[in-house]
C-alpha cells in the first residue's frame, strides 16, 4: 500500500468541507430550519394537507443538510485524531483504518458538493420524466423501454420511490412513450441533466439479417408543481380528449374510456395518462404535469431562453447528448463531458451516477463561464 501523506489529505479534506459549508450558508439554513420548526409547530398547519405536506418535508430536508455538514465535520475530527495516535504509537490496524475512513470522507465530501451545484430555482423539486422513442423504428421504441427501466433501476438503487403515470406501447416492440414521478429531494436538479437525446448503436434483435442499427430517444425532465405554484389554466384552453387504455401491442388493458389526453391549446402542449384506474385520478395527474411543463415554459419565457424546452429536443442525428454503444464494442459515452464507461450493461442496468455527477458539474461551469 502507498504511503499517504495524511497532513495534506486532511487538509484537503478541511478546505473542501469550508467550501461546502459556505455555499450552503449555514447560518440561513439553521434559520430556515427555525421558521419551518415554527410553522410545522402551527395548530393549524394540517387544515390544508396539501401545504402541511411541503412544510414537514422541507424541514425534513433542511435538517437532514445541517445534520450531514455537522456529521461530516465530526468525521474529520475523529480522522485528525485517529491519524495522530496512531502515527504517535506507530499503530498499523489504526493507520488501516485512518485510509478507510479517508476514502469514505472523501465520496462523503464529493457526494455532498454535488448537492450544493443544484442551486436552480427548481432544482430541489421532486421530477417528471418523459421518454420518447425518436429515429429508428422499433429499435427505437425497444431503445426507449431500456431507457425506462435504466432511470427506475436508478432510482430504485437509491431507494427513490417512483411511480409510472403513462406508457404509451409500440405496435411490434418497446414504447413509444413513457411518463413516470421520481417523488425525492433534488430529483429534478439531480436528473435535469439526463434532459436531451441518447443513441444507441447495437445489432439488432429484429432484424433478420443481424445489421447494426443506430436509434435514438428523448428524454424530457420538468419538475413537479407545487400547491403554492401560481400556475392557473383557463377551461377554455383545455381540449380534454377520453380514449381506452392500451397495453403492449395494442392490446385494451381497461374496457371502460378511463385514458386521458389533454391539449394546452395556446401552446400545443400534450399530455396523455392511463396508468391510473379512473378517468379522474388519470386527469388529475394529467392537470399536474401539465401545469409542470407550463411552469418551466414560463420559466423559460421569463429568462428569455427555450433551450430546455422539450420541443427543442429531436432525437436524432447530430442532436445526441450521450451514445450507447453495444457493437462492435461496449462503450457508453456522454458528449457533453466526455465522461466513459465501458460497461454498458452496468449503465443500462442504472449504474449512471458518475454520468449525472459529472453532467452536474459540467453545468455548474457552463453557468459560471456564462456570467463571466
Amino acid at each position: 500500500m502507498a504511503e499517504i501523506d495524511f497532513p495534506a489529505e486532511l487538509r484537503a479534506l478541511r478546505a473542501t468541507y469550508t467550501s461546502i459549508e459556505q455555499v450552503s450558508e449555514v447560518e440561513k439554513l439553521m434559520e430556515n430550519i427555525e421558521d419551518l420548526s415554527d410553522q410545522a409547530g402551527s395548530p393549524n398547519l394540517w387544515d390544508d394537507p396539501a401545504a402541511a405536506q411541503i412544510v414537514t418535508s422541507k424541514l425534513s430536508h433542511a435538517q437532514s443538510k445541517l445534520e450531514k455538514l455537522r456529521s461530516l465535520e465530526s468525521r474529520i475530527d475523529d480522522l485528525e485524531v485517529l491519524v495522530q495516535l496512531a502515527q504517535e504509537e506507530g499503530d498499523a490496524d489504526s493507520l488501516t483504518e485512518a485510509v478507510k475512513d479517508l476514502a469514505g470522507l472523501q465520496k462523503s465530501l464529493q457526494d455532498l458538493e454535488i448537492v450544493t451545484l443544484l442551486a436552480g430555482e427548481y432544482d430541489e423539486r421532486e421530477a417528471v420524466i418523459t421518454i420518447r422513442s425518436g429515429a429508428g423504428g422499433v429499435d427505437a421504441a425497444d431503445f426507449a423501454q431500456m431507457l425506462l427501466r435504466m432511470y427506475l433501476r436508478w432510482a430504485e438503487r437509491h431507494g427513490y420511490p417512483t411511480a409510472v403515470l403513462d406508457t404509451s406501447y409500440a405496435e411490434e416492440a418497446g414504447l413509444k412513450s413513457a411518463t413516470f414521478e421520481v417523488k425525492a429531494p433534488y430529483a429534478f436538479g439531480t436528473l435535469s441533466v439526463e434532459a436531451g437525446t441518447h443513441r444507441l448503436v447495437r445489432i439488432s434483435p429484429f432484424d433478420n439479417q443481424g445489421r447494426r442499427q443506430t436509434s435514438f430517444a428523448a428524454v424530457e425532465v420538468i419538475p413537479l408543481i407545487e400547491s403554492t405554484d401560481s400556475i392557473e389554466i383557463p377551461d377554455n384552453e383545455i381540449r380534454v380528449d377520453v380514449f381506452r387504455s392500451s397495453g403492449p401491442g395494442g392490446q385494451s388493458v381497461n374496457t371502460t374510456d378511463s385514458a386521458v389526453r389533454l391539449t394546452h391549446l395556446p401552446t400545443g402542449t400534450v399530455v396523455s395518462m392511463q396508468n391510473e384506474k379512473s378517468q379522474i385520478q388519470n386527469r388529475a395527474a394529467a392537470m399536474r404535469v401539465l401545469q409542470s411543463r407550463l411552469l418551466l415554459l414560463k420559466k423559460a419565457e421569463e429568462d428569455a431562453t427555450k433551450k430546455a424546452m422539450a420541443g427543442d429536443v429531436k432525437a436524432s442525428w447530430g442532436d445526441q447528448m450521450r451514445s450507447y454503444v453495444l457493437n462492435p464494442y461496449q462503450m457508453v459515452k456522454d458528449l457533453r463531458t466526455e465522461h466513459e464507461v465501458g460497461n454498458a450493461g452496468s449503465v443500462l442496468d442504472g449504474e449512471i451516477d458518475d454520468f449525472i455527477d459529472a453532467g452536474i458539474r459540467w453545468r455548474a461551469d457552463q453557468r459560471n463561464a456564462e456570467k463571466h
